[in-house]
């Protein structure tokens, strides 16, 4: 069944035009009846022209309006409680409570991705990082825990990556891509400026560019060929990331076992390499 409509309106609400946000702001108010309604009577109620109904829909990378209400169905029909919804992780909880809403959120995060990651844009994105000469990812702050974590797997599998934290190390890698080569930009807001430099200067070298963000128009996205999309829209205490990373370090999984099943028998003779590598390296010490 298909779904994410909401979330994906939810997710993009900061990006739409005026008059794209005034259908969507009515679509989250009255999903069961937007379900019902033609694009005529859609535009009608909103006071706002067909146009502008399409627009909307293909912002919301959906082929149009139809493919809109189908999603959003789908969204209700899943929604029979509040089991559905993040939680409030409440400061003077008990013990149990915390680790059941912390779980719940995190459950939740990777749910709510599965509604606006695409399996098409996944597929493209295994299939270039699979054929590239070097990859290159970067990522800041939260982010470069994600970044870090795939480097980790490219090169247990034998995978020229180099990762990067920081502008002066992204964009001097950068400089020297070519277009055999991929950069990959994590950002959960899409807004890290040095990730956007970053990703500037590759492009500008021909490289493949993918990102991984928050789901909806940003300037990271906005650079990519190559969109994986996440959401967390949790409204929690946290001052850095906590379901959004789980998320992000879901599609990093989703784009290894992808990459290694390409090239299964290499990947394992990688590991097992790395494997005794490693072994021997503890033992000697």
């Amino acid at each position: 069944m298909l779904k994410g409509g909401l979330i994906s309106i939810q997710e993009s609400m900061p990006s739409l035009k005026p008059s794209e946000r005034k259908v969507a702001e009515y679509i989250l108010v009255h999903p069961e009846e937007v379900v019902n309604l033609s694009i005529q009577k859609l535009a009608k109620q909103t006071k706002v022209s067909e146009a502008t109904v399409i627009r909307l829909s293909r912002s919301l990378n959906c082929k149009g309006f139809q493919d809109l209400k189908l999603r959003i169905a789908g969204d209700l029909a899943q929604v029979t409680n509040n089991s559905n919804t993040y939680q409030e992780i409440k400061t003077n909880g008990s013990i149990s409570s915390m680790i059941a809403s912390v779980s719940h959120n995190n459950i939740q995060s990777i749910n709510d991705t599965l509604s606006v990651l695409s399996a098409e844009e996944v597929e493209k994105a295994v299939e270039v990082l699979s054929d590239a000469r070097k990859i290159a990812v970067y990522g800041i702050g939260a982010s470069a825990v994600i970044a870090q974590d795939f480097k980790q797997k490219m090169q247990r599998t034998n995978r020229w990556c180099e990762a990067a934290f920081d502008f002066d190390t992204q964009g001097t890698i950068s400089a020297n891509l070519t277009e055999d080569d991929v950069a990959f930009g994590i950002s959960y807001s899409g807004q890290t400026k040095d990730v956007i430099h970053s990703l500037e200067i590759a492009k500008e070298r021909g490289a493949k560019i993918i990102s991984l963000t928050k789901f909806g128009a940003n300037p990271v996205s906005k650079l990519a060929d190559i969109n994986l999309f996440t959401s967390s829209l949790e409204k929690s205490i946290r001052s850095g990331a906590m379901s959004s990373r789980i998320s992000q370090l879901n599609v990093i999984d989703i784009l290894y076992i992808g990459m290694t099943s390409k090239h299964y028998d290499e990947a394992v003779d990688a590991l097992e390499r790395t494997r005794k590598a490693v072994r021997i390296s503890k033992q000697d010490g």
